[in-house]
This record gives C-alpha cells, sequence and structure tokens, in this order.
C-alpha cells in the first residue's frame, strides 16, 4: 500500500507539473510522450501478456489483441496530436461594428485541467487500467496522472507502471498508487483536479459524491453500470430469427459477459422460440473473486424478481459459476421494471417477450441510462417500431446500434462511450476515442494580448483558423 509521505511527494511531483506558458508541452511533445510508452509497452509484450494472464484468468488471444489496442489508442491520439484535429482554437480578430458592440481581439485555446487521478479497471487490464484510455487521454491534454491500482492484477499494474514512468522523461507526470485509503486522501486533496473511473455503480457513485462535495467539487468521469438493451423487431425475428439468437448468445457470453457493453437484456416477439434456439456452454474463469461473488448475487437477485423465471442454465467452469438465462414479460415489467436496472456482470442474460410494439416503445422511453441500445430488424429497418426504437433508444444510451452487436468499443474519432447516469455520471463526454481527451481541459480566451504572451497556438506569427463566433 502507498504510504502518506509517498502519496505527497506523488501529489507534490504531479502539481509541480507546468499546465501553460513557455515550460508546458506542446503538442508534438505529448504525442512523443504517447508513442514513447507505446514502444515499449510492445517491446515488453511477451512478459506482460503473461502476467496479465496470471492474475486475470483471460487467455492469451484475449490479452494481446487488448495490448495492441491499447497501444494503438495511444499512436492514434498521438497522430491527432501532430494534425492538430484534437486541439481546436478559435481567433476572432477586430470588428468595430460588431452586432454588439465593438469586438476586441479574442484568441480561445484549450488548457490541461491539472492532475487526475485515474481508477483503473478489472476486466480490461491493459486498456481500462493503468496505461488505459483514461490515462492516454490525460497525457494527451497535458495532465499529469495518479493512477490507482485495481487489485484484480497489482503485479501487471506495478511492471506497467514501471515502463511508463521509464518511458516518460518529465518528473511528476506519471505515478502509480496502491490501496483504497491512500485513493481516497488523493481524491479529497486540493491538487488533484479531476477523476476518471470504471467499475461498479455503487463504488462509482461514493467517489462521484466524494469529488463534487469537495470544498473544490471536481468533474468526476466515472462509467458504472449498463444493461445495454437489445430490441428484436418482429420482422427481424421473422427474417433471421436464428442469426441474431446466435448474436446474442456469443456478445452475451463473450469474456464470460466481463464487459461494460454486455447485451444483457434482449426484447423478442417470441421469447418460447428465442429460447429454443440456445444452447448454453462453460464459461471461462471470472476474473477474480469479487466478480464472481458480485455474479451470483446479481442472479440470486434477479431469480427473485416478480414475474422473473430462471430459463436455462449451462454447465459449471469449475468455480462453481454457469451461464445462465431468464424470461420476464413486458406486461411484468411494466409492474416492476428493476430487472431493467440489475446488471448481472457476468454470464447471463434476461429474454423479454412482447406482444405490444406501443408499449415496448413507452417501456424503453424510460429505461435507465445505458452506455449502449442496439436494434435487430430488417436490413433497410423499413419496419415501424425499429424507427420508433431506435430513437427511444437514443435517448437512454451514449451508442445505439443496428444489426450489430455492442461488444467491441471501436477507438476513433466518432466513438462515444457513455451515457446518461447510471451509465456514466457525465453523459456530456466519452471515455474512448478520440473526443476523450476533451474531459480534461478546459478552454481559456486572451482578449486583447500582445503576441509574446500568447500561447504559441494562438500567436499572429502562426494564424490560426478563424471562427464566425462573436463577443458576448
Amino acid at each position: 500500500m502507498t504510504t502518506n509521505e509517498d502519496l505527497d511527494r506523488i501529489l507534490t511531483a504531479a502539481a509541480g507539473v507546468p499546465l501553460t506558458g513557455p515550460h508546458s508541452a506542446p503538442a508534438d511533445v505529448r504525442a512523443g510522450w504517447l508513442e514513447a510508452v507505446a514502444d515499449v509497452l510492445d517491446a515488453a509484450a511477451g512478459e506482460l501478456i503473461e502476467l496479465a494472464g496470471q492474475e486475470s484468468h483471460l487467455p492469451a488471444g484475449r490479452l494481446t489483441s487488448e495490448l495492441k489496442r491499447t497501444t494503438f489508442q495511444a499512436r492514434l491520439f498521438a497522430t491527432a496530436l501532430r494534425e492538430g484535429g484534437i486541439s481546436p482554437v478559435q481567433v476572432d480578430t477586430p470588428v468595430a461594428g460588431w452586432g454588439s458592440g465593438p469586438r476586441p481581439d479574442l484568441r480561445r485555446t484549450l488548457v490541461p485541467l491539472g492532475p487526475v487521478l485515474v481508477f483503473a479497471a478489472s476486466n480490461f487490464p491493459f486498456a481500462f487500467s493503468v496505461f488505459g484510455g483514461d490515462t492516454v487521454s490525460a497525457l494527451a491534454a497535458g495532465c499529469p496522472v495518479v493512477v490507482k491500482a485495481h487489485p484484480g492484477h497489482p503485479e501487471l499494474s506495478r511492471r506497467t507502471a514501471e515502463l511508463v514512468s521509464g518511458a516518460l522523461p518529465v518528473p511528476g507526470l506519471f505515478a502509480l498508487i496502491e490501496g483504497v485509503e491512500p485513493s481516497l486522501t488523493a481524491l479529497r486533496d486540493p491538487r488533484i483536479k479531476a477523476v476518471g473511473f470504471t467499475g461498479s455503480t455503487a463504488g462509482g457513485r461514493a467517489l462521484y459524491d466524494i469529488a463534487v462535495n469537495r470544498p473544490e467539487p471536481i468533474p468526476f468521469y466515472g462509467e458504472l453500470g449498463s444493461v445495454n438493451p437489445v430490441v428484436v423487431t418482429p420482422e427481424g425475428w421473422a427474417e433471421r430469427g436464428g442469426e441474431i439468437t446466435a448474436g446474442w448468445l456469443e456478445s452475451l457470453l463473450m469474456g464470460s459477459g466481463q464487459f461494460c457493453t454486455n447485451p444483457g437484456v434482449v426484447f423478442v416477439p417470441d421469447a418460447a422460440a428465442f429460447l429454443d434456439g440456445i444452447e448454453l456452454v462453460t464459461p471461462g474463469q471470472m476474473l477474480n473473486p469479487a466478480i464472481e461473488q458480485g455474479f451470483g448475487k446479481t442472479t440470486t437477485t434477479m431469480a427473485g424478481l416478480p414475474g422473473v423465471h430462471e430459463a436455462g442454465t449451462g454447465p459449471e467452469n469449475g468455480q462453481g459459476v454457469r451461464a445462465m438465462l431468464f424470461r420476464t414479460t413486458l406486461a411484468d415489467l411494466a409492474d416492476d421494471a428493476r430487472a431493467l436496472d440489475l446488471e448481472m456482470f457476468g454470464p447471463a442474460g434476461l429474454v423479454v417477450e412482447y406482444d405490444d410494439a406501443g408499449a415496448l416503445i413507452e417501456l424503453l422511453a424510460s429505461v435507465p441510462g445505458q452506455l449502449t441500445g442496439t436494434v435487430h430488424g430488417t436490413a433497410d429497418g423499413a419496419e415501424p417500431v425499429a424507427g420508433e426504437a431506435v430513437t427511444a433508444l437514443s435517448a437512454r444510451a451514449g451508442r445505439v446500434l443496428y444489426n450489430q452487436w455492442p461488444t467491441g468499443v471501436s477507438v476513433t474519432s466518432a466513438q462515444q462511450h457513455g451515457g446518461p447516469y447510471p451509465a456514466t455520471t457525465s453523459p456530456l463526454t466519452t471515455s474512448v476515442g478520440l473526443a476523450a481527451i476533451e474531459r480534461f481541459r478546459r478552454p481559456v480566451a486572451f482578449q486583447g494580448m500582445p503576441d509574446g504572451l500568447l500561447p504559441p497556438e494562438l500567436r499572429r506569427e502562426r494564424p490560426a483558423s478563424s471562427s464566425p463566433g462573436g463577443a458576448l
């Protein structure tokens, strides 16, 4: 566990990293940081994948692809920083006859928020851990990062942190801490200016409450819980029911169901036929005992809800864990919708039969916030319920898919991995993709400033694109 003395040293060093002014790191330097770390992680891939496999029980193939995704993500941010696509500036030159009064010279840029505390996740030991998306996007923004290691993979976390620290040339730019109490102390410390979190709803909400109730509240970007509902239209079911059933089962059980985008609830017009096409297989080993215990508790809770019935169990995996299916009806959910707010983080899903499309759309409008919502229908989506379901889900989810499955979150410019609470604590942002950098920067406008006092990207000898916006 990190000592109080070590934590104070780490936070002091992080607070000492220049965020603005002549000693702050420009975009191309930050790009170099990310590329350097990506290179050392790739070079140590064999060692890291072996450690990750020992601690997470995930197969080598999955870990290999996850590490590649992690280093690709860093290089994608580096490229975007060099090309200027994620470093926008706006310049308004003086206009005497501006409609709201004379417009001054205004130049707007983005600066780092400050040291960021990142809580690593358990289910992705590379992509959402020590050098995962939160760390990469915060470093890309120019923020120092303090990562709280997840206890599910401590040795991997320590070794990854050693490699990251060795590749970064700026003292205080990155550090790893361990232990619950040190992380809570860091969360309350005024030197921390933002938080990234991936984990449970209960744990994330407790940390969020601390962050926003500090004397100086700070943004808490938490990814919490989601059941990721799927709607199968009657026309889609008639056209390719077997394909949809197989695809749902594959997505549901991927990684033993330990994905935040796991499609845990599916609405179908014929539950009996849907379930007849399913054969449950033996799940892989769970990531750690805490997740295994949590899975047992949530499936027990689901089985005890009014109108919910067990619909099938698969073979045991050696830990006493089985894949499980439950079923209910739309009418039962209308009386008690708690099943739509219960994430069974593991190999389990709920099948909901509906016979009234209007009632289904009405229910979708009231589901808790989700990371994803999916519609499976005909190829052209011409059936009315498809459009209505897409509209309803887009009001409740951060990403809406059609005839695809939500597991697998591509790292791109257009990606949105977020959603209304409880999917996240900040639905305006994403934790995956290039837009993730926006969480860790704030805008500053400079008015009437001589060139020598401006940040380099705003100086007149390096013209920026002009903005049509005006003064307020």
